[in-house]
Formats: C-alpha cells, sequence, structure tokens
C-alpha cells in the first residue's frame, strides 16, 4: 500500500474542490490490506502536514467503529460483510498505545477512541499483551510516555467502568498490577504543581473515579490501601492553586487543570462516601466497608471542605464545580450524627453566606436576561444541565438540613422574613429570600406553625412584588406561587388576588421569563385550587392564546404541559377554540421541525413532542364533539404527513397516538387512505412500531368494520403485517400483539362471512407455535387465536386443522392442538383470555363429530372449566373490592409530618427504630399465612388483574357479549340430555369439592340470566 497516494486523497478530503474524488480514492483503497495499519503511520509520521494526519485519524476511527468487530452474513446474504484483516488489527493493536503517546493532544483524542474500540472487542482474548504494554511505559523513567499510558489504562478502565462485578475480572487482574504504580506516581508528583504533572495527576484521579464509580473492588482496595489514596485526594482538594491563575478570565479558570483535578478528587469522594461509605443506604457487601469510612475519613474530609466552602464564603475564587461537589458532600453529612456535630456549629453561617447568596439573582442572570431572555429561560428549565450547578447543591443542602435537623428552618426562616420585612432591602437579596422559602414550600406546608402564616406571607411579601417594576422579581413571586399551589386558603380573596395577579403576569407583562413564570403558576393554581378554576373560566381564550404565543416564541417544553393540563382543565371551553389551537399548534411544530438547529438540539426534539402531546390531548378532550373533531382530523393528518414525509421515527407513536385519536369514533375515507401509508411505513420499519399501531389497528377492525369488510385489500393489509411480525425475529411482546389483532378479528367478524381467512389465521398462529416459544403468554395468545376459530365455526376449524401440515411433521395438527390447549388452561390469566378459553372449551365438549384427541382428553376438560372460573371469582370479587375502595376512601389530614432526627441519631437509626415498631405486633399476624405459599402462586396480582391485552375489546368484552356462565352450563346440560356417556366422561373425574363448585356456578349462571333479564325489561 502506497502512503503517497493514501496522503494525496487525505489531503485532497480538506480542499472542497477535489473532496469527491478524494473520498471515491478513499473507497476504493480502504479495503485493501495494510490500508489501516499505513493510516496510523501516517498518524504518527512528523514528515506529514498536520492536517493531513487529522484526517487520517478521523478516517481511522471511523472505519474501525464500522469495521473492527466480526461480522457474520444476514438471513440470506451469501457474501461476508468486510471487516478489518485481522493481519492489519495486529498491526494497529501492536503499535497504537506508540501512537497514543507521541501524537499532539487533537489527534490523541481520535486514536483513544480507536482503543476503545479494540479493548472492548479483543480485550482479554486476542490482547492480552496491552497489560504488558501499559505497564512497560507506566514503570519506564521517561515521565515523556507516562500522560499517553495513563489515556491508555484510562480507555481500559472505563470500558469495564458499569460492568457488573463478577464481569469485571479481566479488570481486576490487570489493576492489581497498575494500582500500585499509579498511587506510587501521584504519590510522587503531589509536591509538584507544574501544569505537566497535574495534569497526569488529574488523570491518575479520572482512572481512580471510573474504576469505583460503579462498584467498589474492595479485594483490590483494602483498608490500607484506601487510607493511601483519602490521603492523597485530601491533599489534592486542601492544596492552594497558583496565584498566577487568578489572572486568567474566570469563565475559562474552570478548565485549568489544577481546578479540573480537584474537581476529579471530589467526584471521587463524594462518589465513595454516597455510594459505598453512608451506613444504611449502601448494599449488603459495602455494611462493613460504610461504618469504616464514616468513622476513619468522613469528619476529617469534610473538615476540608467545610475549609473549600469558607473560602468561597470570604470571596475567594472557588470553581463552580468544586463548591458544588462540596456541598454535595455535606449533603450526605446531614443524615449521620457524627458528621452533623462538626458541621453544626458552621451550618447557619454556611446557609446564611454561602447557600444563600447562591440562591439569589447574580449579574450573570441579569446579564443573560438582558442580552438574551429567550437562553435565560432555557437555562432555567435545563433539568438536564441542573445537578451541575452549586445554587442546585446548595438548595439541596438547605432543604435537607431543613428538614432533618430541628434548629436549621427557624433559623432560615427568620433570617429571609427579616430581608422581605425591611423596605430598604436590597431587591436581590428579597429574590434570594422567595426562593429559599418557595424550595422550602413542601416542607413548610407539613407543619402547622408555618402552615398557617403561609397565606399572611404571600399576601404581605409575594403580591406586592408580582407588580414590581424588576422583571425578575415578578416572576419569582409567580414561582413562590406555584410553589405554594397546594396551600389550603382561608381567605377567598387572598386566592382571587393571587390568581388575578398571576393572570395579569402572564397577559400582559412585557418581559418573557415572567409570562413563563406566570402560565406555570397559573397553571397549577388552578390545578390543585377548585375555586380558582372557576375564577379564570371567563378568562379562558385570552389565557389559551396567551399560552400559544409563549409557547411559540419561547419553544419551552414546561409550557407544552401546562397547556395539556389547561385543556383537560376547560374542556367544555376550550371546544370553541380547539380548532384554532390545534392549527396554531401544528403551526409551531412545523416551525420546529423546519428549523436550522433542529438535528442538533435535543430540546427542540422534546419541545415538539410536547406539542404533538398537546395536539393529542385536545383530540382526546373533544373525543365527543364529532364536529370538531372532523375539522381537527385535517390538521392532524398534515402533521402526520410532516413526520412520515422526512421521517422523524422519533415522532412514530406520538403520530400513532394523534391517528388513534381519529378513528376512536368514526373513521373517514382520508383515515381509511392512511392505512394505506401506514402499510407502507411497517414494511420500511418492519415491526419496531407495531405494538404502537396496534391501538389503531384496532380502531380499524372495531369501530368501522363494514368499511374494513368492504375492500378485501384491508384485511389483507392488517393480515400481512400480523403475519410478518410472527414470522420474523420481532420479540414476542410483538408477536403477542399481532396474535391478538387476529383474535380481534375473528370475533368482530363472526357471523361476517371471512371463512376465507380462518386457514390463514389458524396456520400463522400454530406455526408460530412450532418454533420456540420462550413466555406462557405468547404460548396462550396464539392458541386463543385458534380457540376463536373454533367459536366462529367449529367445523371450519376441524377442517382446517386436518388441513395443515408442517415440515417437521406429517400428521394432521388436531392432536397436538387440543394437547397443547390443556396443558396450558393454567396460563390463561385476566378476564378476557378466561372467558375466551371456558367458551372453546363448552364448544369442544359438545362438538357433534368428536375427534379422537378430543375423547382422549375428556377426564381434563371440565376440570380445566372449573379452575378457569375459579379465577374468574377471585377477578370479579377482587374488581368489586376496588370499586367500593375508591367510593369509601377518605380524605387526606392535614397533621403536621415530621422527619426531624435528633442531633445525637443517625438517620438510619431513626428509620431502622420505625420499621421495627411497624413490624412489631402479635406473633399471629405474622403467621396465619405461611401454610397458603402454595396457592399464592395461581392467585398473583397479574392472575387477578387484566392481561395487557385486554384493553382490545372485543364482543365478547361488552356487557352485552356472551355469558361465559350461561354458555357454559347451557352446553353441559344440552351434552348430558343428548349423550350421556359423554357427559359422564366429562364429569366422572370430578372430586366432591369440584361437584360442589359445579354446582355453585350452576346457580351463579341462573342469576346472571336473571338479571339481564331484568336489566332488559
Amino acid at each position: 500500500m502506497d502512503p503517497n497516494r493514501i496522503v494525496q486523497a487525505l489531503k485532497g478530503t480538506i480542499d472542497p474542490n477535489l473532496r469527491i474524488a478524494a473520498e471515491n480514492e478513499l473507497k476504493q483503497s480502504f479495503k485493501i490490506i495494510n490500508f489501516s495499519p499505513t493510516l496510523l503511520q501516517i498518524i504518527v509520521s512528523e514528515q506529514v502536514e498536520f492536517p493531513v494526519r487529522q484526517a487520517a485519524a478521523i478516517y481511522l476511527k471511523n472505519m474501525m467503529g464500522q469495521y473492527w468487530q466480526d461480522r457474520e452474513p444476514g438471513p440470506g446474504d451469501v457474501v461476508f460483510p468486510f471487516n478489518i484483516h485481522e493481519n492489519d488489527r495486529q498491526q494497529i493493536r501492536d503499535n497504537i498505545i506508540e501512537a497514543v503517546i507521541q501524537c499532539p493532544e487533537s489527534i490523541r483524542a481520535q486514536l483513544t477512541v480507536c482503543l476503545r474500540v479494540i479493548i472492548k472487542h479483543d480485550f482479554p482474548g486476542r490482547w492480552t499483551g496491552i497489560v504488558d504494554k501499559i505497564g512497560m511505559y507506566l514503570q519506564s523513567q521517561n515521565s515523556g510516555s507516562w500522560y499517553g499510558s495513563l489515556l491508555a489504562l484510562y480507555q481500559l478502565v472505563k470500558t469495564y467502568e458499569f460492568k457488573k462485578a463478577e464481569e469485571r475480572d479481566p479488570l481486576l487482574a490487570a489493576m492489581q498490577l497498575f494500582l500500585p504504580r499509579i498511587q506510587q506516581l501521584i504519590s510522587q508528583l503531589l509536591p509538584d504543581a507544574t501544569v505537566f504533572s497535574v495534569l497526569i495527576q488529574k488523570q491518575i484521579l479520572k482512572i481512580f473515579h471510573a474504576l469505583i464509580q460503579y462498584s467498589l473492588p474492595l479485594q483490590l482496595i483494602n483498608n490500607m490501601i484506601m487510607t493511601q489514596w483519602m490521603e492523597i485526594l485530601r491533599r489534592v482538594v486542601d492544596r492552594d492553586v497558583p496565584p498566577e491563575t487568578l489572572e486568567v478570565d474566570e469563565d475559562d479558570r474552570p478548565q485549568l487543570v489544577w481546578w479540573k483535578s480537584k474537581k476529579w478528587a471530589l467526584h471521587i469522594i463524594t462518589r465513595l462516601f454516597e455510594r459505598y461509605g453512608s451506613p444504611g443506604n449502601v448494599t449488603k457487601e459495602y455494611f462493613e466497608f460504610a461504618d469504616f469510612f464514616l468513622k476513619t475519613y468522613a469528619v476529617g474530609i469534610q473538615q476540608v471542605l467545610l475549609k473549600v466552602v469558607d473560602q468561597h464564603r470570604q470571596k475567594h475564587y472557588v470553581a463552580p464545580r468544586v463548591l458544588q461537589q462540596s456541598l454535595n458532600y455535606l449533603n450526605q453529612g446531614v443524615s449521620h450524627s457524627l458528621t452533623w456535630k462538626h458541621m453544626k456549629p458552621h451550618m447557619q453561617a454556611i446557609n446564611q453566606e454561602v447557600v444563600f447568596p447562591l440562591m439569589c439573582y447574580k449579574d450573570e442572570d441579569e446579564k443573560l436576561w438582558q442580552e438574551d431572555p429567550y437562553e435565560y429561560i432555557r437555562m432555567k428549565f435545563n433539568v438536564y444541565d441542573d445537578h451541575v450547578f452549586p445554587a442546585t447543591a446548595a438548595q439541596s443542602l438547605l432543604c435537607k438540613a431543613a428538614r432533618k435537623r430541628k434548629e436549621v428552618l427557624p433559623q432560615m426562616m427568620e433570617f429571609c422574613h427579616q430581608i422581605l420585612m425591611d423596605p430598604a432591602s436590597d431587591p436581590r437579596r428579597k429574590d434570594g429570600s422567595l426562593h429559599v422559602i418557595g424550595s422550602l414550600a413542601e416542607l413548610l406546608l407539613k407543619k402547622r406553625l408555618y402552615r398557617d402564616q403561609m397565606e399572611l406571607m404571600l399576601q404581605n411579601y409575594v403580591f406586592p412584588l408580582l407588580n414590581s417594576n424588576l422583571g425578575y422579581l415578578r416572576a419569582r413571586s409567580c414561582w413562590v406561587l406555584h410553589s405554594f399551589s397546594p396551600l389550603k386558603f382561608h381567605d377567598e380573596l387572598v386566592l382571587r388576588n393571587a390568581v388575578e395577579l398571576v393572570k395579569q403576569d402572564l397577559i400582559a407583562d412585557k418581559e418573557m421569563p415572567v409570562k413563563v413564570e406566570a402560565a406555570i403558576a397559573l397553571q397549577t393554581l388552578i390545578s390543585n385550587q377548585e375555586q380558582a378554576k372557576v375564577y379564570i373560566r371567563p378568562f379562558i381564550r385570552p389565557v389559551m392564546q396567551e399560552l400559544l404565543h409563549v409557547i411559540k416564541e419561547t419553544e419551552n417544553d414546561d409550557l407544552t404541559n401546562v397547556i395539556q393540563k389547561m385543556i383537560c382543565e376547560y374542556n367544555e371551553e376550550v371546544a370553541v377554540i380547539a380548532v384554532d389551537m390545534t392549527q396554531n399548534l401544528a403551526e409551531i411544530f412545523r416551525k420546529v421541525l423546519e428549523s436550522e438547529e433542529y438535528e442538533e438540539c435535543e430540546d427542540k426534539t422534546v419541545m415538539a413532542l410536547g406539542i404533538l402531546g398537546t395536539i393529542d390531548t385536545i383530540l382526546t378532550v373533544m373525543e365527543d364533539h364529532k364536529e370538531i373533531t372532523q375539522q381537527l382530523e385535517g390538521i392532524c393528518l398534515q402533521v402526520i404527513g410532516l413526520v412520515l414525509q422526512k421521517p422523524i421515527i422519533e415522532f412514530y407513536e406520538e403520530i400513532l397516538s394523534l391517528a388513534f385519536g381519529l378513528t376512536c369514533q368514526t373513521i373517514s375515507p382520508q383515515m381509511w387512505q392512511l392505512l394505506g401509508v401506514l402499510f407502507n411505513v411497517f414494511q420500511h420499519d418492519c415491526f419496531d412500531y407495531f405494538t404502537d399501531m396496534m391501538p389503531l389497528l384496532h380502531n380499524y377492525v372495531t369501530v368501522d368494520t363494514d368499511t374494513l369488510l368492504s375492500n378485501p385489500k384491508h384485511l389483507e393489509i392488517i393480515y400481512t403485517m400480523c403475519k410478518k411480525v410472527l414470522t420474523s425475529d420481532a420479540g414476542e411482546d410483538a408477536e403477542c400483539h399481532a396474535a391478538k389483532l387476529l383474535e380481534v378479528i375473528i370475533l368482530q367478524c363472526r357471523g361476517r362471512g371471512i371463512d376465507q381467512c380462518i386457514p390463514l389465521f389458524v396456520e400463522a398462529v400454530l406455526e408460530r407455535l412450532t418454533r420456540g416459544v420462550k413466555s406462557s403468554e405468547l404460548r396462550t395468545m396464539c392458541l386463543q387465536v385458534a380457540i376463536a376459530a373454533l367459536y366462529y365455526s367449529p367445523a371450519l376449524l376441524l377442517h382446517t386443522l386436518d388441513n395443515i401440515r408442517f415440515p417437521h411433521s406429517p400428521e394432521p395438527i388436531t392432536a397436538q392442538f387440543i394437547n397443547q390447549w390443556m396443558n396450558d388452561t393454567e396460563f390463561f390469566l385476566g378476564l378476557h383470555d378466561r372467558k375466551m378459553c371456558i367458551i372453546g372449551l363448552s364448544v369442544l365438549m359438545e362438538l357433534p363429530n368428536r375427534p379422537a384427541a378430543v375423547e382422549a382428553v375428556v377426564g381434563q376438560i371440565v376440570p380445566s372449566v372449573l379452575l378457569l372460573f375459579l379465577g374468574l371469582k377471585h377477578i370479579y370479587a377482587s374488581r368489586m373490592l376496588h370499586k367500593q375502595e375508591a367510593l369509601t376512601r377518605g380524605q387526606g389530614t392535614q397533621d403536621d409530618e415530621n422527619e426531624e432526627i435528633p442531633s445525637d441519631e443517625d438517620e438510619v437509626s431513626v428509620n431502622r427504630n420505625a420499621m421495627q415498631q411497624s413490624c412489631s405486633g402479635p406473633a399471629s399476624q405474622g403467621d396465619e399465612d405461611e401454610d397458603d405459599d402454595d396457592d399464592d402462586d395461581y392467585w398473583d396480582e397479574e392472575g387477578l388483574e387484566g392481561t395487557p391485552l385486554e384493553e382490545y375489546s372485543t364482543p365478547l368484552d361488552y356487557d352485552n357479549g356472551e355469558d361465559e356462565y350461561q354458555f357454559f352450563t347451557a352446553a353441559l346440560l344440552r351434552v348430558q340430555s343428548s349423550d350421556v356417556g359423554w357427559y359422564q366422561g366429562l364429569t366422572a373425574p370430578l372430586s366432591e369439592d369440584q361437584k360442589k363448585q359445579l354446582q355453585e356456578i350452576y346457580s351463579l349462571s341462573q342469576q346472571r340470566r336473571s338479571m339481564a333479564s331484568k336489566g332488559q325489561c
């Protein structure tokens, strides 16, 4: 392989004029043996121009990601897919560690990805040599090889980071060698604060963090080794950062290696405390370690972190993530008396001088609000990044301390009260006070002392600020009302004022962040306060219009939730504006999809999903307004078309839900046309979305059966989809849905002349049973299709069974089907499945020309029916009980809830005592049920509740459907009068208890017949 030719091609990919020809050249060459090792030579060669080396690194990374793993031909493929040749792989394995060590940073980033691919697929099987090679460079006296070899080790550890403990043996074997060396190396380098030294220290800390992130290997890290590491971590966090770093711009300082090393040390410390070192919160294998950690390290480390927090208090620079992690550690320490004892003297100062300022409106907030209010909104509502902010950690610490330690709440409330009372207080401190009080709302509402004062607090300090000339105070006041929306108002006028002020901030305020907070506050007040709902009713049109405007402007997903809840609260009022709202939402959806940043921005996807959910809510609420639903249909079809044209697969579930909503009452010609479109989608994306299509397909079968049967193409499409799911590797959940749909068609079209379909349906499900079936759900669902066919036409089913032949069995499958059915009757669960099985068995025992297979199981039929009836009896009783419980469920009380723990106790010991008290009681209570264990398996929750597929109703499930009690008893009585010998065979095996149960079923049947006839009168 000529390196110069590849170099020229890579150079061409950088030049827009030569790119296409260069890419074609590489495409023709990449499968040639020695191509990928040549790329690696180019990458490490200092004689090659740097951009070309970068291009080679990216090409190699992409190539290895695609072609390194061994791939076999797919089903039906004759040609083996391309894989990088083993000789080439070996050359790369032999040289990639050196490449990582030698190359500059930007190329290293690509090579470490390559290295991870190799480790993932080849370690330890094909590449045990990586351990020796990394070990050699780490032991080297040449410090230039340390950083690159640590990067390689990091990739090895990262590959195993989230694997289960039992799957980490290859890594732990390697770390037996590496852990002592990296500990020795970091200890040696700690006194050296130069950039290169601290960079190596940071990388070692990242390795240690990845090693202990998901499971702590106690066999590798005993107490002595952990003590050495804790001392290293303590020194890293405690050491000073070089003073010259203060000359760097504050926004750039967190990226400096000194702060990054502190950040990783704190990651490790907080992880150790939270996951492994907190007694009462750890799994069994860490019990001893947790006690050791708490007694040996927790207080000493806490003292260092209190010092870090105090540096921030004294206005010395502390990187945000370092401060955030320090506060998180203190948060964990609140629960333990040992750490709390040392924290308690500092807690008031921490809350008032660290936590409180972090919760106040800041200069950077003001800058963002003024320059880009939409970005300000996005940042404030971004739950994905929220956890990394010091303000979030501060709020969590405050809430935990106020909840668990009794001194904290009164001190903080008095502090905030003083600020709010003082007219001369800095407005930003007022914002902080309201932020604190709102954050504690849930706790305050549980305590009568504070709960009774909250109405006055809102009236005196929050309402006036809703008219403040400062936008951030108006927004904060709305947020506080949102936080206290569950409050029980004693004065209706106060509630009316709250609602009126928030409504004004939504409709009339000029600042978009205020409008967003006002919208959320208004919705929560309406949801929690019945009277608030009444106040807003006359204004629902302007409120909804403003909500749509704010959504359109901000694309804030929280507001789509707001509007969905408002639609549900005001379904009658929304009816008159439903079409306009849906049109607006469809326009916003189109705008979001067509925006340039849609592909890269996750927020846009979330927003689009929210809009689709809102349109779906409108459809659901308007379900009974036929004329409105007809108008909405055209708009929804445009939205569905937008998604299918692109196509945007992640929205398929939502558009299928829209289509379902449009077909619940009637199905228009346009919606029938959609069936063909969806069939094409199914052909491309196959069964991935079949379960999402199921509710819609069920509607096509049950809502407009006349149209379904008027055009053979409709039924053919649905059968083809089910058949493809049942014959492909779709997974058993999708296969259960496919079988269910076939059953629904048979029952829905009974007496409607689909005889030609029955053999196809039965053959499809029985053929599936001839292949491996893991779950009883799929087995019974396939049997149920044949049982439904028996109910549809016994003669047709028997004829079908006699004529089906499968390759492995030349005999008719009638006997196999009957035997499988008898063996599986206990696995028919829920109401519908048991009912279908009983009806099927009733038809079976009444067959005029019984196959030999039925004769052979005569003694099993009635006992199986009795077992099924026993299950039904429990279901009916359980449902009646649930109805009564729902009717008699009492109102919740407003008694105080107290989670505080004494200063000298741990949270875990208090919880344990409470558990012991709740578990203690008369010994007989624990013994009563011991003998019933064997019976519990059949009467588990799944057996008593409906199965998930029961939501797809059939004519059997309607109130006027077939009554299984009457159906069975009538059949058995007919057999008794027409074929005494067969009747004797059916009932002879019954025990006395079973005969008694049979008599109860006769009695119940008569009662149900009598009730049904009364209902018709």
